[in-house]
């Protein structure tokens, strides 16, 4: 494990290095696939020095370097102005916070890290973002989080006081209180997030670069999943006493948010309000605390960091040619930017869980998982998926046809474009067929 993070940190002279650009995203995907063909599956792995990872965390980590990888890609307006190496150096802290979650043993370590990763993230909106409320923006997404992560740290100031450990195999919490089990979650509910706390999510996304917007999909809101399995099962008495809640909140929120996207106006609001109710779904999953739930779960952590990250790639590539991501302006794109229509449709497709897709797989396993927890739970879970489809059927047909605005001209897509699109694609596509890893 400490080979990957060391090679990371000897990426840092790359970002002085003129035209290091393809050099550095190059990196990123070596490393990735060192981890994919070096790993020797066990109950842990690659343990060294208080880090390691299951399969829990191997999944995200190589989503982690594979969307860094696609973000330097994606960003080739920034490749042309004086701050590339900033903008390398900003990614790079970010892989590096990120790798660091996914794989410590350390709960403290884990906690300065998912504190930490805030930083770079701002840095991003700050100074790459587009419009002047980006700093409101920051600022919703600086006090959401550090309104709930505070009282994280008194729930990890007590478990030590306790278990005199940090690390996670050492320690198991004997609380039943309600309010420790609050403070214990509410972190990553809201880092996840949940409905009610989500209000973060949508500003960041549409005020942030489509960098920005690439890693809050792909990677930060799959820090809440990650951080709920790893304590789940350290204190299940108290997951099984109060997960009906978590339930209850993530099925009206689920509903109530997919109706919330059938009324916007903005190509990424909308992209993001669909973020918050996958996001709800996979947190159904998890707290039906079964084998399928969980694993349901995680897939589609890793199906929706594509897919979603894909969206917005596809959302950026039409606002560099209109320079806007209104849907009354990006009418009839099917005739203006015909090389993407299918590629439009093909990501809508998946994002509502068409099979062969892994969100299609994903969502079978939650269903089943609900089921098993509550039986009456699939007359929610049709609504769900029906206006899950009514959004992303909207989302394609109102963008690509209708009337095109008079003054736009015939734009085709360009190789790294199909690129950037083809390497979304073939994951989500082809993990269906390597499932079998799974042990079920």
């Amino acid at each position: 494990m400490m080979k990957s993070i060391i090679l990371i940190l000897f990426m840092t002279p790359l970002i002085y290095k003129k035209l290091s650009w393809n050099m550095f995203q190059l990196s990123f995907l070596s490393s990735m696939l060192m981890i994919i063909f070096s790993s020797k599956f066990s109950f842990f792995s690659c343990i060294s020095y208080g880090y390691g990872f299951d399969y829990y965390s191997y999944g995200l980590i190589v989503l982690s370097l594979l969307i860094i990888s696609l973000m330097i890609i994606s960003s080739n307006l920034i490749k042309m102005t004086l701050l590339v190496g900033e903008f390398l150096l900003v990614n790079l802290i970010l892989c590096l916070s990120l790798i660091l979650i996914f794989s410590s043993l350390n709960m403290f370590i884990m906690y300065i890290m998912f504190e930490f990763s805030l930083i770079p993230l701002l840095i991003l909106i700050y100074i790459w973002g587009y419009q002047p409320e980006r700093l409101v923006s920051g600022l919703y997404l600086l006090m959401y989080t550090l309104f709930a992560s505070l009282p994280f740290l008194l729930v990890l100031n007590n478990i030590y006081m306790v278990q005199g450990s940090f690390y996670f195999d050492l320690c198991f919490i004997l609380s039943s209180s309600f309010f420790n089990h609050l403070f214990l979650v509410f972190a990553f509910m809201v880092k996840l997030p949940m409905f009610m706390v989500h209000f973060w999510l949508p500003k960041a996304h549409v005020q942030s670069p489509v960098s920005g917007s690439m890693i809050l999909a792909g990677l930060m809101l799959k820090i809440g999943g990650y951080g709920l399995i790893r304590f789940m099962y350290m204190n299940e008495f108290t997951f099984f006493s109060f997960n009906f809640i978590w339930f209850s909140l993530s099925i009206v929120g689920c509903i109530l948010v997919s109706l919330i996207c059938l009324i916007q106006g903005d190509l990424k609001s909308l992209i993001a309000y669909s973020s918050v109710g996958h996001m709800s779904m996979c947190l159904m999953g998890l707290v039906t605390m079964t084998k399928w739930g969980i694993w349901g779960s995680y897939l589609m952590m890793i199906s929706h960091g594509l897919c979603s990250s894909g969206l917005f790639c596809l959302s950026n590539f039409a606002y560099e040619r209109y320079q806007s991501r209104m849907f009354f302006l990006n009418k009839g794109l099917i005739n203006l930017m015909p090389s993407m229509s299918l590629i439009w449709f093909t990501f809508c497709a998946f994002n509502m869980s068409c099979p062969p897709s892994l969100n299609f797989i994903s969502e079978i396993f939650i269903i089943n998982s609900m089921m098993m927890y509550w039986k009456y739970s699939f007359m929610y879970f049709l609504m769900i998926s029906f206006l899950s489809a009514c959004f992303s059927y909207y989302l394609y047909s109102f963008i690509q046809h209708g009337m095109p605005h008079f003054s736009y001209s015939y734009s085709s897509g360009c190789v790294r474009e199909f690129l950037l699109m083809l390497i979304h694609l073939i994951p989500l596509l082809f993990i269906i067929l390597i499932l079998n890893f799974i042990y079920f």
